[in-house]
């Protein structure tokens, strides 16, 4: 607590083009280079959310229907509904009703941001004047496209709230319960990167607590999935809070030992139409080699796929014939002979067809 966490990512962001912290610069960074890739004939569309996990509940700070009180976590929080983690088919998590608005430019972005940032739960302890109560998380959508290829892209920003010990922070009450939340979410973060920092247990496949908490369960795919992820530890340069430091230190070098493996996220949808797509241009040019420049109606196309299949045939009875007095006391020729009959027999229509196309 109070070390610098929400300054440094700069989730209190109002609009200053001036002002520093992570999302302000992933804001400009992204805008340009979108601006840049629209020159290449590429479509964006790109998306924000904000929610906030405030004692194990989640709820969406950019929600049109909220109540909008005071910014305090002691009047805002009640009138508030909580929503709902689900779990996707391909075993993704989502966020079940989360408001999700479209974003154009930087500006629209940030003014997301700076609304979902005045809803957001703080209080006053010992420790800081206006202390986040909460874990807030600021998720930005894209999706890319390129003729039939399209990207999928998700970028989480993640403004956490400071492990607490009530001795120094004075809390009691409500915020002493706030505290415990806190305290468990960082807990379980914890615990879930040592599990997945443990290459003998993720080996063997160890159990990996997700459930555990909101906060953990929020961020799995961030944490064990097909992602990136930076995690930036914050400190205090008092001698005071050694204790604090030194642990923060160990915790990001757990983190440290986390390996994921990302690929890109290609829409399966995208990709499925365009091999079909492919697959019509391939027959489209076969059908206009069978066609010939004389334009063939599509009658000789049928004769042409039916003498292939017949030439074929021929050639497997010629074989066989020439086998034969070698495989007589064979079981499979006979077989043989009589499957070949039988195909024989259902291509005499072809055979039929044939003669008299070459008769005209």
């Amino acid at each position: 607590t109070g070390s610098g966490k929400t300054y440094t990512m700069g989730t209190n962001y109002t609009g200053e083009e001036s002002a520093g912290g992570i999302i302000p610069n992933v804001m400009r960074t992204i805008f340009k280079r979108v601006q840049d890739l629209k020159e290449e004939s590429n479509e964006f569309l790109i998306r924000v959310s904000f929610i906030e996990i405030f004692k194990e509940e989640v709820f969406d700070l950019l929600d049109p229907n909220a109540s909008k009180g005071d910014c305090n976590a002691k009047f805002a929080v009640p009138a508030r509904v909580p929503i709902q983690i689900r779990e996707t088919l391909s075993g993704g998590i989502t966020l079940a009703g989360v408001t999700e608005p479209e974003v154009k430019t930087k500006e629209e972005m940030s003014s997301y941001l700076s609304r979902g940032s005045m809803s957001r739960a703080t209080g006053s302890t010992n420790m800081n004047s206006q202390s986040s109560r909460s874990h807030a998380i600021f998720t930005i959508t894209m999706e890319q496209k390129n003729g039939d290829d399209v990207l999928c892209a998700k970028l989480h920003l993640v403004d956490l709230a400071g492990s607490e010990r009530v001795k120094r922070t004075g809390a009691d009450g409500m915020r002493l319960k706030e505290g415990i939340h806190i305290n468990k979410g960082l807990l379980t973060l914890g615990n879930v990167i040592s599990a997945l920092g443990d290459e003998r247990k993720r080996k063997e496949g160890g159990h990996v607590p997700y459930r555990d908490s909101k906060l953990t369960r929020l961020l799995q795919d961030s944490l064990g999935g097909n992602s990136k992820t930076v995690m930036i530890a914050c400190v205090s340069p008092a001698d005071t809070n050694a204790e604090e430091t030194l642990n923060t230190l160990k915790y990001a070098n757990r983190a440290r030992n986390i390996q994921n493996k990302a690929i890109i996220n290609r829409d399966p949808m995208g990709a499925q139409q365009q091999r079909l797509q492919s697959r019509i241009d391939q027959l489209e040019a076969e059908l206009l080699c069978f066609k010939g420049v004389s334009g063939a109606p599509f009658e000789e196309i049928q004769v042409h796929h039916s003498l292939r299949k017949c030439v074929k045939l021929i050639l497997q009875l010629l074989v066989l014939c020439f086998l034969c007095p070698f495989i007589l006391l064979l079981r499979s020729s006979n077989t043989r002979y009589l499957y070949l009959k039988q195909e024989m027999q259902s291509y005499s229509t072809s055979f039929t067809h044939v003669d008299k196309f070459v008769r005209v």
